[in-house]
């Protein structure tokens, strides 16, 4: 009887510091490789959270599209905190975030009640400097973190406040998909978000969800959230400062409080960031790269960059918050 494990079928190479890592030879037809190993890449991904597989080849929107499709079922974005460019159904661009500006730590719509199980990541073009798509073990994060934070946060929640402009981030039509006021409300009603017209007709929602839940599929305790990532305090200080005197305090595009309603502190969001980034494992992108992300365990974040960078994404296997022991109750909106 066979003990082997998806990794040493695959030859995994496990590094500190690094990503899972599988060399692969396509020869050239990534979709036919990634459907003859679709089961063993899963595995793998439950195994370790993440895998970074290298020498795909990937080379155009349409050859990352067949391999996407053959790995995982794709999902549309859905409440998008910055704009993306759209390839295809299920296929995006990265998030349009200034180059130099890192993206925190974080998971992919973890504000939402229907969030992607696995992010697909597929490298076209490798920046000069930077860029990396760095990843944090979750139950890993939870364990480090002081308990007496964990257990306000397991009690109250999160909560996450946003504006909707015209000039930062996702407009109230990229997020919902409509600028019909109707829809987006009976949207917002549907999906436990509390919204506000303001006088000049801007959108304002909050929603209070879960800090910590439960894999769907093994049960690990995981810190998932985007607690840190969307708050004031991880915003470079010169650009806070810039959108405060342009919005107000209460006019942020987004913030995230205790779900109180209580500020955050500076102290809370760095302290959250360290330990994320000393659990941190990176590896430069290189053209052609495929990676697999679970989106529970696992966050991912993006690196500050230099130089052209093109990075193809894909949410995928729709996960319900209901399916993850949340710890606070979703209450309907208004």
């Amino acid at each position: 009887m066979s003990s082997s494990s998806p990794t040493s079928l695959l030859n995994v190479e496990l590094k500190p510091g690094k990503p899972p890592m599988l060399r692969a030879d396509a020869n050239g037809d990534p979709g036919r490789w990634a459907a003859e190993h679709r089961d063993a890449l899963r595995a793998a991904v439950a195994e370790h959270g993440a895998l970074l597989v290298r020498g795909l080849g990937l080379r155009d929107a349409a050859e990352t599209e067949a391999v996407f499709q053959r790995l995982a079922g794709l999902m549309d974005e859905k409440e998008a905190f910055t704009p993306r460019r759209r390839y295809s159904p299920g296929v995006y661009s990265s998030s349009k975030w200034p180059p130099n500006q890192p993206m925190c730590m974080h998971h992919e719509l973890s504000y939402t009640l229907e969030f992607p199980g696995l992010m697909l990541f597929a490298c076209l073009i490798a920046p000069t400097d930077g860029g990396a798509t760095p990843v944090a073990d979750a139950p890993t994060v939870l364990r480090v973190l002081p308990s007496e934070l964990i257990k306000r946060f397991e009690g109250v929640g999160w909560l996450l406040v946003r504006n909707y402009n015209s000039e930062i981030g996702a407009s109230v039509a990229e997020a919902f998909g409509t600028d019909d006021r109707l829809a987006v409300e009976s949207y917002c009603r549907a999906n436990a978000i509390d919204f506000e017209w303001q006088p000049d007709g801007a959108l304002r929602t909050r929603q209070r969800r879960s800090a910590v839940v439960r894999h769907p599929l093994t049960g690990q305790r995981c810190w998932f959230n985007q607690i840190a990532f969307l708050n004031e305090w991880t915003i470079d200080p010169e650009v806070r400062e810039y959108l405060v005197d342009i919005y107000g305090e209460d006019g942020l595009p987004f913030n995230t409080r205790f779900g109180n309603g209580d500020p955050i502190g500076a102290d809370v969001v760095q302290l959250i960031n360290e330990v994320y980034e000393a659990n941190t494992a990176r590896e430069r992108w290189q053209a052609g790269d495929l990676m697999l992300v679970d989106n529970v365990r696992t966050a991912h974040g993006r690196e500050r960059f230099e130089g052209p960078r093109e990075v193809l994404v894909a949410m995928a296997d729709a996960v319900h918050l209901a399916d993850c022991s949340p710890t606070i109750e979703v209450t309907a909106s208004r």
